[in-house]
C-alpha cells in the first residue's frame, strides 16, 4: 500500500480519540493514501479495525516515537509522496500537566520541531497543527476570535500550544513554499454516529463527557463537578463542547484549503467551535435527558489549571473553510452513550 502512487497524507497520532475521527473523514472524503504514525502511548492498535469496521478501508501504521528523529525518519522514508501532515500527537491532560511539565514540554515540542525537520527534508508543504482553545487563558471578552490576544497560560499544557503555535509561524515564515493552518479545538466530545468509534482513555478520563459515560456505565462509582463556585450561570465552568466529527471533517476542509492554494497567508488560525458557551452542569442534564441515566455526580472544589469560562466566534472558520457543525450538544451526548454501549457496561 506504502506504494501507491496517490499523494499520501500523514496523521500523527492517527490512533488517537480525533486523529482517528479524522481518518475516517479523509477515507470517506478524498482519494489519498493514508498513512498513520503512532506509538500507542496513549491509545489503541484496536482503533485501526474500528476505522475498518466503519470506512471498509485498512490503514497503514507506522509505530515509531516521534521526539526520536532517526526512527521518525527511517519509517517515513518508506512513504511514497507525502503531500501533507496533520499532527495532532501530544500528551493533552491538563492536571498531568502541572504534575509533570518537565514531559510535557519534552514530549508536545520535541515531537512538534522533528515533525518540521521531517517537513523540510521531505519538501511536504502542506502542515496542520493540532492546537487548542487553552491558548487564550483567561481571557476579559468572550466569545473569543482568532485574534483576541493571549492571556497567561493557565498549564503547562496550554504552554506547549502557545509555543507550538510560534514555532509553526516562525517556521512558516523561513520556508518559502512551505503553509501551514493552525486549528484551535474547543472541547472535542461524542463519538462516532455509527456507534464504532470514539474516546478511549487507556487510564482514568480527564475530560467531563468519557468521566459522564463511564459513570454512567458503572465503570467509575461518581462524577466530581471541579468548582461549584465560579462566576458563572450554575457555578460551573463554560466551555465549547463540539462534536468530533465536526472537528474532523473541519480537517478535510482545511487540508483541501491548503492543497488547493486558497490561503491568503503563510499561516491561517481558526477557532473550531460552536459559538455556544454550555456548562458543566448543563452537559450533565443533557446526558441524563437524552439516555434517561441518572449520573451520580457531586460538586467538588476548583482544579488546578482550568479557565473559568471560553467560547468561540467561528465566523472566521465557516467563511474560509465553508465549515459549518452539524451535531448540537444532545446529539454529542447521545452519540458518546451509544460509544459506552459498544465498548459495554459494568453493571
Amino acid at each position: 500500500m506504502l506504494q501507491h502512487n496517490k499523494s499520501t497524507i500523514l496523521v500523527t497520532g492517527g490512533a488517537g480519540y480525533i486523529g482517528s475521527h479524522t481518518i475516517i473523514e479523509l477515507l470517506q472524503q478524498t482519494d489519498y493514501n493514508i498513512v498513520s504514525i503512532d506509538n500507542f502511548s496513549n491509545s489503541s492498535a484496536d482503533t485501526f479495525d474500528r476505522i475498518e469496521a466503519i470506512t471498509r478501508k485498512q490503514v497503514v501504521n507506522l509505530n515509531v516515537d516521534i521526539c526520536n528523529l532517526e526512527a521518525l525518519e527511517l519509517a517515513v522514508s518508506k512513504v511514497k509522496n507525502p503531500i501533507g501532515i496533520i499532527h495532532f500527537a501530544a500528551y493533552k491532560s491538563v492536571p498531568q500537566s502541572v504534575a509533570d511539565p518537565l514531559m510535557y514540554y519534552h514530549n508536545n515540542l520535541g515531537s512538534l520541531i522533528n515533525i518540521l525537520k521531517l517537513c523540510k527534508q521531505l519538501q511536504i508543504p502542506n502542515f496542520i497543527f493540532s492546537s487548542s482553545c487553552s491558548v487564550y487563558g483567561n481571557v476579559e471578552e468572550l466569545p473569543v476570535t482568532e485574534s483576541t490576544p493571549f492571556a497567561p497560560a493557565e498549564s503547562p499544557y496550554a504552554q506547549t500550544k502557545q509555543m507550538g503555535e510560534d514555532i509553526v509561524k516562525n517556521f512558516t515564515t523561513s520556508e518559502s513554499s512551505f503553509k501551514s493552518v493552525l486549528l484551535r479545538y474547543f472541547n472535542p466530545v461524542g463519538a462516532h454516529p455509527t456507534g464504532l468509534n470514539g474516546e478511549y482513555p487507556r487510564s482514568k478520563p480527564d475530560n467531563l463527557v468519557p468521566y459522564i459515560t463511564q459513570t454512567a456505565a458503572g465503570i467509575l462509582s461518581k462524577l466530581t463537578v471541579f468548582g461549584g463556585d465560579y462566576d458563572t450561570r450554575d457555578g460551573s465552568c463554560i466551555r465549547d463542547y463540539i462534536h468530533v466529527s465536526d472537528i474532523a471533517d473541519a480537517h478535510v476542509k482545511a487540508l483541501n484549503y491548503l492543497i488547493d492554494d486558497q490561503q491568503k497567508q503563510a499561516t491561517s488560525v481558526f477557532n473550531l467551535g460552536t459559538g455556544n458557551g454550555v456548562s458543566v452542569l448543563e452537559a450533565i442534564h443533557s446526558f441524563e435527558k437524552m439516555t434517561q441515566q441518572k449520573l451520580n455526580y457531586e460538586v467538588g472544589g476548583r482544579r488546578a489549571g482550568d479557565v473559568i469560562s471560553i467560547y468561540a466566534n467561528n465566523d472566521l472558520v465557516k467563511k474560509e473553510l465553508n465549515w459549518n457543525p452539524k451535531y448540537n450538544l444532545d446529539e454529542m451526548m447521545l452519540s458518546a452513550w451509544k460509544w459506552q454501549l459498544n465498548l459495554g457496561l459494568n453493571k
